[in-house]
């Protein structure tokens, strides 16, 4: 039995992937690579390293001796001069010049930045997965009509297809997010103790040229084009409140899909996945409780939540650096991200297996139409001879009374009946059936989810098809 505690977004949710980024082995991995790469630039720059010394550095790029950090660590008490030595034992002919000039935050915040933006890919292929699966959703449900809802009570029709859209509309807007975050991408960069590169200065002997080309070097090296133009020991803590407000974006936009899920479900007229095997309850038998969705609810949540702490650490920065960031940023950055990458891979499997059940839908819609129909009924009965405002007030009498059928009585909706009973309208049954057909109430729904598709939607699953494609397991 365990008897540590491990957090669940790590045992229960997270996929490998996204736990693969924010793990240790990531992390010193690519100390190692900044290391070389700072190595590497310094040398084109002039300074005294060897190639057999990078060469060195290379073959122990991916061979961490943990044993030797961590036991290094607990006499130093430092995470970073604990791996410089670790490597150094691994290179002796490298050690002399193992993170030379540079400050542990060289290697700590570019790596977080790296780690960050990577993630933040995986996130964006995740989000492209599942505004695939709802637009196919969107499209297979266009001409379904549905009651609409304002405050939660039932308003003008819609269809399936086109309340799809809204979800997936948010979707979008997340998307230009996350592009956005990603297209301005850069890296902290050399800058040294207090983002003055004073050290750099000093090893190129006063050249300010070298030490700018040094800077830029690197970070090619690594596969960015820019870096921050100025920092203080630390890239700016802002960084992480953007990166999460994206985040927050997302699971804000996912919460309200869960939420309309979880209510449709109440309803019985969409229902999420449910396997064979799956108990909804542990003490009613009978339950289909929407397990899933509601867990997107819990996560998402926790991330908008957790996109204050960033916000406070960026806004309690003193002058060039204080290190209360950095416990609260070890565990807000990773948590965040394994969570909205859990919350995606839900949203993907509920959208991939949602149940629609259309008689349930038309159930609900011919209980309200009645009442929603009525100005059109007005119109016809009005075309026929009939006085608009007698008409009205004959309407207001038959609504009310048929209401109290519904809601005191419990009765059916029996407007229509009176109606047609009503001399005064002059409508047969035939004709009033007419009127009620749902898709004279669904507005240009289908026409709406068809150009969003066409102009917005497709456009953007066409850029991005390389990206479609994941299989998803949930573990619980």
């Amino acid at each position: 039995m365990k008897n540590t505690y491990e957090s669940p977004l790590n045992t229960r949710y997270a996929s490998k992937e996204m736990k693969a980024l924010f793990s240790p082995d990531m992390k010193f991995k690519t100390w190692r690579k900044l290391w070389i790469a700072l190595a590497e630039a310094e040398k084109a720059l002039g300074l005294k390293i060897t190639d057999e010394q990078i060469e060195e550095l290379k073959k122990f790029q991916d061979n961490i001796n943990y044993d030797a950090a961590e036991k290094r660590e607990a006499e130093v008490r430092h995470d970073v001069m604990a791996h410089v030595f670790a490597y150094g034992e691994q290179c002796p002919k490298a050690k002399p010049i193992i993170h030379l000039g540079a400050t542990s935050c060289y290697v700590g915040d570019n790596t977080d930045i790296i780690i960050m933006t990577e993630a933040l890919k995986l996130v964006k292929q995740k989000l492209i997965n599942v505004m695939h699966l709802l637009s196919l959703f969107a499209m297979e449900y266009k001409d379904l009509p549905t009651l609409g809802f304002t405050h939660y009570q039932p308003a003008q029709l819609t269809t399936v297809g086109k309340r799809a859209c809204l979800w997936l509309q948010e979707l979008l807007m997340d998307l230009e997010d996350v592009e956005f975050q990603l297209s301005k991408a850069k890296l902290r960069g050399v800058k040294g103790t207090t983002g003055t590169q004073a050290s750099f200065l000093a090893l190129f002997e006063g050249d300010h040229e070298k030490v700018e080309k040094l800077d830029k070097l690197v970070a090619e090296k690594i596969g960015y084009d820019n870096v921050f133009p100025v920092s203080g020991q630390t890239y700016s803590r802002k960084l992480d409140s953007q990166m999460l407000n994206v985040l927050s974006g997302i699971a804000q936009s996912a919460y309200k899909f869960s939420n309309d899920i979880r209510l449709l479900q109440n309803l019985k007229e969409i229902e999420e996945p449910f396997e064979k095997k799956q108990i909804g309850s542990s003490a009613m038998a009978y339950k289909r409780n929407p397990m899933r969705t509601e867990r997107i609810s819990s996560l998402a949540r926790y991330v908008i939540v957790a996109a204050l702490n960033p916000a406070i650490t960026a806004s309690t920065q003193w002058f060039e650096r204080t290190l209360d960031d950095s416990a609260n940023k070890r565990i807000s950055i990773p948590e965040a991200f394994l969570a909205i990458d859990a919350i995606l891979s839900i949203y993907m499997n509920v959208v991939d297996g949602l149940v629609v059940y259309p008689k349930v839908i038309e159930q609900h819609v011919q209980k309200e139409l009645p009442f929603m129909a009525t100005e059109n009924i007005m119109m016809n009965a009005v075309k026929k001879g009939g006085d608009r405002q007698e008409l009205h007030e004959r309407i207001r009498v038959h609504s009310i009374e048929a209401g109290k059928q519904v809601k005191i009585e419990g009765k059916d909706n029996d407007l229509i009946e009176r109606i047609v009973n009503d001399e005064m309208f002059n409508l047969s049954l035939e004709e009033v059936h007419t009127i009620l057909e749902p898709k004279n109430f669904i507005g240009r729904s289908p026409e709406q989810v068809e150009t969003f598709m066409i102009e917005d939607v497709k456009p953007i699953l066409e850029e991005n098809k390389g990206l479609l494609g994941i299989d998803i397991e949930l573990k619980v």
